[in-house]
């Protein structure tokens, strides 16, 4: 497990790396993203905090401003989740109101008297700082959607499953109100310690990130 996740650290590390602002002409429309975080670190080089994908065609570039650039959390799992860490460090009362999903109309009537819109809006701004100045990433193509889903699904299991990769005693994660991403030093709660990636998956893997 850890010689795999070894070499896809390496892999991954060696690949051109984004910060933000980044150009979206130099994202593939259909592929993984792999986020680095600062500070944090293992296997000698960046430590990989989240693998994520997209399940519509041509999406991942959306799908990435929806997390480092679109305020607002209901539409990225990844946004709530460091809002989350971020309230929940400062011990702050708004938390249940920052979990309540407003996406629908009905849920933001329902809601409308006890949220503090303004208090939600500058939470949102410090979780688009805290992202665009602390995180990084380097994708890579897939096309087809099941392809993507395995490979995703796989890399998450690699890493989680992986004794070398643990968080930094100053990691944002370890004061999250969610358990798993306290346990598992991920920005993620789905696909932790399943089926990681076989050796005929790593080979496949090479061949995609057109490593000689």
């Amino acid at each position: 497990m850890s010689k795999n996740c070894n070499t896809i650290h390496q892999w991954f590390n060696g690949m051109k790396k984004f910060t933000f602002p980044f150009d979206k002409h130099e994202i593939p429309e259909n592929g993984i993203y792999i986020l680095f975080e600062k500070n944090e670190f293992a296997h000698s080089t960046n430590r990989i905090v989240r693998i994520g994908t997209h399940t519509g065609d041509n999406q991942l570039r959306s799908r990435l401003f929806q997390h480092f650039l679109k305020e607002n959390k209901d539409r990225s799992i990844f946004r709530k989740n460091i809002g989350r860490a971020l309230l929940n460090k400062d011990k702050d009362i708004f938390l249940p109101k920052w979990e309540l999903d407003l996406t629908t109309r009905n849920a933001k009537n329902l809601h409308s008297d006890s949220v503090d819109f303004e208090k939600q809006k500058e939470i949102e701004k410090r979780v688009t700082k805290q992202i665009q100045d602390n995180f990084s990433f380097v994708v890579f193509q897939i096309d087809e959607k099941d392809k993507r889903l395995e490979f995703e699904a796989k890399i998450i299991s690699t890493v989680s499953l992986c004794e070398n990769c643990k968080p930094s005693g100053n990691w944002l994660g370890n004061f999250s109100p969610k358990e798993k991403i306290v346990k598992s030093g991920l920005w993620l709660v789905n696909e932790l310690w399943k089926t990681p990636l076989s050796n005929e998956n790593m080979i496949e893997l090479k061949q995609l990130l057109n490593i000689e």
